[in-house]
């Protein structure tokens, strides 16, 4: 995204100025309509691994097991990063789970821009189809904006918002009706078209995340973003690694 300056000498000058402040710190904030970039990995952001209890980590988008069918770009580790607070209010989730034999599953963290302009790239590619059987077999590829599966911005380069799901104590996955990444309303977390078990499992996850200040997105049973987030109209670019 652009920095929006006025035209002519004064505005030149301004902007000037900006550019030459931003490339000191590294760091752009600025309003919500506007892109913040930071190159390095700021101070702000943990490995939530090792603040999150048992936290287990299978990063989609740095391997192949995602709709687009192969390592996205920015995510040089299979690793989840998170802003403190986030972090630190999904510890509290783990152990109040820990209660009920349960653990978190992470399948994506903090998402550099340049992996949300990789997922744009991709939808405009409509011969690019090698996700399609598992992950959107009943959507048109030429939707995939119009419906809100894809968009050119995404609340994961915040880094306060995570995608995750529930597992037991060997590692299997509870039921949530679809798989993660599953382009379709029956993903949304009040579908009324998937099992009774499902629809429990969902409720227990999302009331569970809420307790601990999350906020549920109602298109996606497995997305939630910290309510209070530090950083609500920064977006970072910085790589996974």
């Amino acid at each position: 995204m652009g920095i929006w300056a006025e035209r002519g000498r004064r505005g030149s000058f301004h902007y000037s100025l900006l550019a030459i402040r931003c490339s000191l710190i590294g760091v752009v904030v600025a309003s919500s309509s506007v892109n913040a970039v930071a190159q390095d990995r700021p101070a702000a952001f943990v490995d939530a691994a090792a603040v999150v209890p048992g936290l287990i980590v299978d990063a989609r988008y740095a391997g192949s097991h995602n709709f687009v069918g192969r390592p996205i770009d920015g995510y040089q580790v299979p690793g989840c990063l998170l802003t403190r607070p986030a972090a630190e209010a999904l510890a509290h989730v783990a152990r109040d789970l820990a209660a009920r034999g349960l653990v978190l599953k992470a399948f994506d963290c903090y998402r550099p821009a340049r992996a949300v302009a990789n997922f744009v790239h991709w939808a405009h590619d409509l011969n690019d189809t090698a996700g399609k059987r598992e992950f959107y077999p009943d959507v048109d590829k030429r939707l995939l904006f119009r419906d809100g599966y894809i968009s050119n911005r995404s609340g994961h380069s915040r880094g306060s918002t995570v995608d995750l799901t529930l597992v037991h104590a060997d590692g299997s996955e509870l039921d949530m009706g679809t798989p993660f990444d599953f382009f379709s309303p029956r993903s949304w977390p009040a579908s009324p078209s998937v099992s009774a078990e499902a629809k429990e499992n969902r409720a227990l996850f999302a009331a569970a995340m809420r307790a601990r200040g999350f906020r549920p997105y109602p298109k996606e049973w497995w997305h939630f973003t910290l309510a209070h987030e530090p950083f609500p109209d920064t977006y970072f670019d910085f790589p996974v690694k």
